[in-house]
């Protein structure tokens, strides 16, 4: 007789949690499809100001998940302003920009869609003011920049010679950004080789090897270029001496030629002249027959004193003026690494990046 008492008790529970679960069976899924599912954004777009100022309007609207929360985040103006849903997935809002608003027209804006305890979030690409590049084109500009301004090398050569001996001329050739410092270091020598830009991105050098140097066949030689504050190197993948039996190739360039260089500033210089004792005489005699017309009784010597006194500095002012002398000091950049300043005293037929040689103080055309 137990046996059936635990039958019906058992039986008597399910008939109670039964409905239970059927009721939230049922619950769940009278709920719509996409309150579930994890919220999205398609787009997220604003109707640009002219100006970013108090009063002007910015309008956006956001493309997503529908019945969900849509707010929008504005850096240095509002922590969050309501969308409103106008139509299924669409929500729109206006911001009124305010007087005490810090925007610009890059200024971060960020939009969240809510569904639940679960967050979509996009940051808003377009400016914010009419006719300004978006994020994604100025980020695209500032690395295109950025590329720009990281030096490359994209050849270092050397022409091998048959002997590694003492007068023995080494050529080095690199291609490179134009623009850039090149400097070359063998391992063995003392210093470093500068390369003068000779074309556009080609540089070009020779070394003359030294009794001093220590320098063999597999000496190493690194290559350095800089551009800006940046800089690579890179290490020569060739023997310094040439194979037996091969013949140097004839290389068109000289040695660095130590008197060369590329003009780097020209400025036109005017120098004042001394004023001698004859200004000051002609104008104080001016400035006392002026004070005189000025005063009346007493006052004519104090105005007379003062009219001296005041044409003496101004006839000693006009007097450096007429002497004033102007001159031109032309600077050119050395292809050792130094500068030398040549003064002319007229304007000079050159002009910057032109490349000249320094002969007897004067500068000629270069090669």
């Amino acid at each position: 007789m137990k046996t059936p008492k635990k039958m019906l008790f058992g039986l008597f529970a399910l008939l109670v949690l039964f409905p239970l679960a059927l009721t939230s069976t049922i619950a769940q899924a009278q709920q719509p499809a996409y309150v579930l599912a994890a919220p999205r954004i398609d787009g997220f777009d604003v109707e640009s100001a002219t100006r970013l100022t108090a009063g002007h309007e910015l309008v956006f609207t956001l493309y997503g998940s529908p019945g969900a929360t849509a707010t929008v985040r504005i850096d240095g103006a509002v922590d969050r302003f309501p969308l409103e849903e106008v139509e299924v997935g669409v929500y729109e809002g206006t911001y009124t920009i305010k007087s005490r608003d810090r925007i610009t027209a890059d200024t971060m804006v960020t939009a969240n869609l809510r569904v639940g305890n679960r967050i979509a979030t996009e940051i808003l690409d377009e400016s914010l003011l009419v006719g300004a590049a978006s994020r994604s084109d100025t980020k695209r500009l500032s690395d295109a920049a950025a590329l720009a301004t990281v030096p490359r090398i994209d050849r270092f050569e050397v022409d091998p010679v048959p002997r590694l001996d003492s007068g023995t001329d080494l050529f080095f050739s690199l291609s490179a950004n134009p623009g850039a410092k090149v400097s070359v270091r063998i391992n063995g020598v003392k210093g470093k080789l500068s390369l003068p830009e000779v074309a556009a991105g080609v540089y070009e050098g020779t070394y003359t090897i030294k009794n001093r140097d220590r320098i063999s066949a597999n000496s190493a030689a690194t290559a350095t270029v800089r551009l800006g504050e940046r800089e690579t190197s890179v290490i020569l993948g060739q023997s310094l001496l040439a194979a037996t039996g091969r013949m140097p190739p004839v290389r068109r360039a000289a040695k660095n030629c130590a008197n060369c260089g590329v003009v780097e500033s020209i400025n036109l210089v005017e120098v004042a002249g001394d004023g001698s004792y004859l200004g000051k005489i002609a104008g104080g005699v001016v400035g006392a027959v002026i004070g005189s017309q000025i005063g009346q009784g007493r006052g004519t010597t104090a105005a007379q004193i003062a009219g001296a006194v005041g044409g003496a500095v101004i006839g000693n002012e006009i007097e450096k003026r007429a002497k004033k002398t102007r001159h031109y000091e032309v600077t050119v950049r050395l292809q050792g690494g130094g500068t030398q300043t040549i003064s002319y005293a007229t304007e000079p037929t050159f002009k910057v990046g032109d490349k000249v040689r320094l002969e007897n103080g004067t500068l000629v055309p270069g090669a």
